[in-house]
């Protein structure tokens, strides 16, 4: 097999890259390790920046986002038993939309098919070869025969696990990390959500996140010990623990129901840097983690594929490599302001073993300044509906 560009992984990252490089007549090859059932049952983020809507629209796959996603002009901050709401649209003039992630994937799937784009599930056994010269190729085993796929670029779009960072010497890339001590015990369940928009929660018992996939599906997280056995939180436990955490009225709002899904996902902030290899580009989870207080993870994967699309096209289109030379600084100037902020806002609205009671203070008297100031909230409105590409 041959093709100009070799996605691999099936995400959003590399289903958005490879429309966004099928509308400019370049041919590209998705491989996914997983079947498509499995790549849909994953539960995943749902907020999504301005910026991640347009580049929806710009390949088509925006007409269901925009007929069942949920526009949100606003969150609330709750502390001190009391709930301040970002005004976004007033702050900044845009808005985030909720739509799942799984939503999005589908939608992009669905598009790539119709437009007859080519997708390989179930590549067993993938392996990236020779991105260091001039003929890179990717080897994968499908249905139990061994196949081989030239192409001029590759695109590691396979997530934090994935096949295409490991494929680096470790000699060629510098690892930033940091975990936290804490993760966050979630559930998605069929019942209407507590508020019309986010609301999260800083109180003493520990962070709580009030979210929705729908009009009548809730995501609620509470922050647990990083080593917390999910074994020892039944739903009733969770619902009393979540209503604790909320102010009086929120907590007698809230509807409860039986989960059909429940986890625990430990937080951590992680780059590697730089994001290209010879003709190997990093993008989305294969580069970056970012802890999901600032729901920052998705949408770092679209910004990447918007400059990876066009640094490629530019390529294809005018033989410039201009754009693939300045990739991995353009991305990584994005990510670290993104790293920055979702950090921040961890850090101000949990607690952390080993603070001390100066530490909360301060942490308090911070989340008391962001709420009675404009300008403030506006530096928070700006980076929560996405700094501009």
């Amino acid at each position: 097999m041959r093709t100009q560009v070799a996605i691999i992984g099936s995400g959003p990252a590399g289903l958005l890259l490879g429309q966004l490089l099928h509308g400019a007549g370049i041919d590209a090859v998705i491989l996914e390790r997983q079947s498509r059932d499995y790549v849909l049952s994953r539960i995943r983020a749902g907020v999504l920046e301005d910026g991640t809507v347009r580049l929806l629209d710009a390949v088509g796959a925006g007409a269901r986002l925009h007929a069942e996603g949920l526009p949100h002009d606003g969150f609330e901050l709750l502390f001190g038993g009391r709930r301040h709401r970002i005004d976004l649209q007033r702050l900044t003039g845009r808005r985030v939309t909720i739509y799942g992630q799984t939503e999005m994937t589908r939608d992009l799937m669905d598009l790539r098919a119709s437009e007859g784009a080519a997708t390989v599930f179930e590549a067993k056994d993938v392996a990236l070869h020779d991105f260091d010269g001039s003929k890179p190729s990717v080897t994968f085993t499908k249905d139990g025969v061994a196949q081989r796929l030239d192409c001029e670029f590759i695109a590691g779009c396979d997530g934090y696990h994935g096949i295409s960072r490991a494929s680096v010497p470790g000699s060629a890339m510098q690892i930033f990390e940091r975990g936290y001590p804490f993760g966050w015990l979630g559930i998605l369940a069929d019942v209407p959500p507590v508020s019309h928009e986010l609301i999260y929660a800083g109180e003493e018992r520990g962070f709580a996140l009030c979210s929705m996939r729908s009009q009548s599906r809730s995501r609620y997280y509470v922050q647990c010990a990083a080593d917390e056995d999910i074994a020892n939180w039944p739903d009733e436990r969770f619902w009393d623990e979540l209503r604790l955490r909320l102010d009086p009225a929120t907590a007698e709002a809230l509807v409860t129901g039986p989960s059909i899904e429940k986890s625990i996902a430990p937080l951590r902030s992680f780059v590697a840097e730089p994001m290209r290899f010879g003709r190997l580009f990093l993008a989305g989870d294969a580069a970056h983690i970012v802890p999901p207080t600032g729901a920052k993870g998705l949408n770092l994967a679209a910004s990447d594929v918007h400059y990876l699309s066009q640094a490629l096209i530019d390529y294809f289109g005018e033989r410039s490599s201009a754009g693939i030379d300045a990739y991995s600084a353009k991305a990584l100037a994005r990510v670290w302001k993104a790293e920055r902020f979702s950090w921040w806002l961890t850090s101000l609205m949990h607690h952390f073993p080993q603070d001390s009671a100066f530490g909360r203070r301060i942490q308090r008297a911070e989340l008391d300044y962001l709420a009675g100031s404009d300008h403030a909230m506006a530096a928070l409105a700006e980076n929560y509906v996405g700094l501009p590409y």
